[in-house]
């Protein structure tokens, strides 16, 4: 495999259809997590240029180019988008690894996916034609009412780092499908492939304004877009606290949201699985997968007893052969976590759990060589008590805790203890048992023998304080939608009755 040598694009906010310098003229650096060195800097965004962004968000839906389309016509501009990034696929993944740490295997699949999200939703678009008046059967015949699907309007995105333009991707899709206009925020940590993104629609003619990309902080670009008058939702993906916020903020205006937030996903292992060597595949691949960095990372490992022993010795020998390194090396499965503030808040998580009395049964330590670069050992946690802190709390980093269970309603009440629900998985042979726990489970999504595969066709999100809202296959189209109904008195030639007229008293 030959990664070519990619040098940062140097970008300015992307508004209306052409690159302009922020307001305040303000950068950001931007941090390589494999070698800690600035490899380049992005605009800081603030009010005033959100506020520019949103006035040309809200132009485009004035205009016939973007405001009065077919879904038949923004499929045009998807799939031209999906071609694009598709030409650019090298390239892309390289930015984003080199932005991001995770392994660039994983970057190129991420852009592989996004090049399916953009043609699926044109394919959602051109579906739309046909569902954008659907008539509602009355039990009156004087009256006709049809619903008529509407785009919703100006909306606000705002994405996460782990999966920069994948995530990007999730919410500016079905966004552009449903005929919005868009003001995408993307993470200030991972912010280069997203504007990349700008210079796609750019090159493919998107309409002015109908995509606009703002980088900066949270407070000075993410706080004035959910509080603007004039956007009309929000996306979010991201923390559980920032999601908070994000309500808190969006409330005052009566404004709508969409959140999808943290995770901590039991993975729940019964003695009677096909084959050890693949289940400890799936504990791994569910919680170390993107560096471990992922909203559903199954992070509780919870183990039938009759097998506990056997199962963690075998994930000992699977573990330690997990190669870490520079994510740009062939056949590198585990890279850096995305900055120093999240290596800093990854090991004091592992130094917490010690104090608290669990056992570190292996990793928590930064690999031996490897002398710079945010990299954090695989770790496995043992004898975890469910007061801990490691077992409650969203680590965001490869950690994997791991408790053991001798019957089912032990092993649901393991499982369902937690405040988040996004993901769970249960691997056995008995398919039966697997469907008890599929209802058992309190979460947006299950993984049966399993964990972590996502597809753009199935809905993607979860419940209690992971969020609301589904994103991914016909129903994310759905958040970007206004169903206004109309109702035609079908007799306008008759009184409706219901007053005297005066000229007949």
């Amino acid at each position: 495999m030959t990664i070519p040598n990619i040098r940062i694009p140097c970008r300015q906010l992307f508004i209306d259809g052409e690159w302009r310098e922020s307001v305040k003229k303000n950068r950001l650096p931007v941090i390589n997590p494999a070698t800690e060195e600035i490899i380049g800097d992005i605009p800081a965004a603030t009010a005033e240029d959100v506020d520019i962004a949103v006035k040309a968000a809200r132009s485009a839906l004035r205009r016939d180019d973007w405001g009065n389309t077919t879904g038949a016509q923004r499929a045009k501009y998807l799939r031209a988008i999906a071609a694009k990034v598709q030409e650019k696929r090298h390239e892309l993944a390289t930015l984003e690894t080199i932005d991001n740490g995770k392994p660039w295997f994983e970057a190129a699949s991420d852009i592989d996916d996004v090049v399916a999200c953009f043609e699926y939703y044109a394919d959602l678009a051109e579906a739309l034609d046909s569902k954008k008046k659907t008539e509602v059967k009355l039990h009156l015949d004087s009256f006709k009412t049809h619903v008529y699907r509407e785009p919703l309007g100006v909306v606000g995105l705002i994405t996460p780092w782990n999966y920069p333009l994948l995530m990007t991707t999730w919410k500016v899709a079905p966004a552009l499908a449903a005929g919005c206009a868009a003001v995408l925020k993307p993470s200030e940590i991972a912010s280069i492939t997203s504007l990349e993104l700008g210079e796609i629609c750019r090159e493919v003619g998107l309409p002015p304004g109908a995509l606009n990309i703002i980088t900066g902080l949270g407070h000075e670009a993410g706080s004035p877009l959910v509080s603007h008058p004039d956007v009309d939702k929000i996306a979010f993906t991201g923390s559980g606290p920032t999601g908070v916020n994000i309500m808190t903020a969006a409330a005052q205006l009566v404004k709508p949201v969409s959140l999808e937030l943290g995770g901590k996903s039991p993975i729940v292992v019964f003695d009677d699985i096909h084959d050890l060597d693949i289940a400890v595949e799936w504990a791994l691949f569910g919680c170390f997968w993107t560096n471990g960095q992922i909203c559903s990372a199954t992070s509780r490992l919870i183990l039938q007893e009759t097998i506990a022993s056997k199962f963690l010795d075998r994930l000992l020998e699977w573990t330690k052969n997990i190669k870490i390194s520079d994510p740009l090396e062939e056949d590198c499965k585990l890279g850096p976590v995305i900055s120093r503030g999240q290596y800093e808040k990854v090991m004091k998580f592992i130094s917490t759990a010690k104090n608290e009395g669990a056992t570190i049964l292996y990793g928590g330590e930064r690999p031996q060589h490897l002398k710079k670069g945010y990299y954090i050992q695989p770790t496995i946690i043992t004898d975890v008590d469910t007061s801990m802190e490691i077992w409650k709390e969203e680590v965001f980093g490869p950690v994997l805790c791991v408790k053991t269970f001798k019957t089912e309603e032990e092993a649901i009440e393991l499982a369902n203890d937690t405040k988040y629900g996004l993901g769970a998985a249960i691997l056995s042979k008995d398919l039966e048992r697997c469907e008890r726990f599929t209802k058992a489970f309190q979460s947006g999504i299950v993984w049966v023998n399993c964990s972590q595969p996502c597809f753009w066709q199935p809905p993607w999100g979860g419940k209690k304080r992971s969020g609301f809202g589904r994103e991914l296959g016909e129903w994310s189209l759905e958040n970007y939608l206004n169903i206004k109904q109309v109702t035609q008195y079908a007799s306008p030639d008759e009184p409706w009755a219901f007053y005297k007229s005066p000229s007949k008293l």
